[in-house]
């Protein structure tokens, strides 16, 4: 979790404290369409490697903004969501998403979601 005893001086600097690092974001915004296994997020994301894949994840575990289910299904695997904390940020999800959408357009740069 976070360290209270580190002193913030802006709100937007402990939100990027906390939902910073590169991919964090992403990985968040893919759960926020609901849960997934390991599989389909690494899919959904190409250009992150496995590693990094496993570290940011493990990451916003600890910082509780996601959970982890091991399941005994068939095939048995390991899904990922967001929690309560996690889902808390749909809003600001949404909002870079929207901005992302505006700027593409903007610019001319495509957006080709994977997976």
């Amino acid at each position: 979790m976070e360290n209270t005893t580190r002193r913030y001086h802006c709100p937007v600097e402990l939100t990027l404290d906390v939902i910073g690092g590169k991919w964090a974001v992403v990985l968040l915004a893919h759960l926020k369409e609901g849960a997934l296994r390991y599989g389909a997020l690494r899919r959904r994301t190409p250009g992150i490697s496995e590693k990094v894949l496993v570290q940011r994840l493990r990451e916003l575990e600890a910082k509780g903004l996601v959970a982890r289910t091991e399941n005994d299904g068939r095939p048995p695997g390991v899904e990922y969501r967001l929690t309560e904390e996690g889902l808390s940020l749909a809003p600001v999800l949404e909002a870079l998403y929207g901005w992302g959408e505006r700027r593409a357009a903007r610019t001319g740069v495509r957006v080709e979601p994977a997976g």
